[in-house]
């Protein structure tokens, strides 16, 4: 599978807002278990700042930010001190859905939907291989959310398969 630019400028982009809210809470004097608090408490943030903080291209987040807010994962504010906020807690977006909202196809296959298959109206050997892949990857991105991508909660959780009896 491969991820474009897409997907990926979109999860470091709300994982740079997921950090800020988190700093945010903590500056505010708030513990750790008020992490729940609607993210409507924080602060908006600007596109310019996020793609300083990301070396992203403004342009380019424009149009991510319009489709994550369709998405309801993201909410904005106008006007001077306007931006963009988390629409939900960080624990509670997965990065797989922040994939999902931005049209990022989650496939491994060369197949569309529509076609026939693989191989001029056939489906290829590896089909079954590399769609499987593509679901390991999909459900592997779904279950893990923005808050675990910046608290460090990523790494060791891939798991071979399980036996079959």
């Amino acid at each position: 599978m491969r991820l474009s630019t897409r997907g990926r400028y979109a999860v470091m982009a709300l994982a740079e807002l997921a950090v800020r809210s988190r700093q945010e809470l903590h500056a505010d004097g708030r513990v750790a278990q008020d992490a729940g608090l609607p993210p409507v408490l924080c602060s908006p943030v600007s596109l310019t700042d996020i793609a300083q903080a990301q070396h992203l291209s403004v342009a380019y987040l424009e149009q991510l930010f319009a489709r994550l807010r369709r998405a309801g994962l993201v909410a904005s504010a106008r006007g001077p001190g306007g931006g963009y906020r988390l629409a939900l807690p960080a624990e509670r977006i997965s990065v797989g859905a922040v994939i999902e909202a931005v049209d990022e196809p989650m496939t491994a296959t060369r197949c569309d939907s529509g076609d026939a298959g693989c191989l001029v109206g056939q489906r290829c050997l590896t089909h079954d291989l590399w769609h499987e892949l593509g679901s390991q990857i999909s459900l592997f991105l779904t279950n893990i959310t923005l808050a675990d991508v910046v608290e460090g909660r990523v790494g060791g959780r891939a798991q071979p398969p399980r036996p079959t009896a």
